[in-house]
């Protein structure tokens, strides 16, 4: 099964930021590849679900506490 994203979603890659476009999901016996678009240099490139990390979103709490954001009660 192949998603397209839309929006793009905002990911950290071990080749630095880029915007997720596509999810192709194999099944359950192997793990989902991401196709993301590099900010830096625009190349597309399909990382292992393991290597993406979704960038801080402060709106939806989404990984706040990497750029050490602590939310007070």
């Amino acid at each position: 099964m192949i998603l397209q994203l839309n929006p793009t979603i905002y990911v950290d890659t071990p080749l630095g930021k880029g915007h997720a476009i596509f999810v192709i999901d194999y099944g359950m016996h192997q793990n989902s590849c991401w196709v993301v678009t590099l900010e830096n240099n625009g190349i597309v490139k399909h990382f292992d679900a393991n290597d993406i990390i979704i960038c801080t979103n402060f709106t939806y709490h989404i990984n706040t506490e990497k750029n050490g954001f602590v939310e007070a009660d």
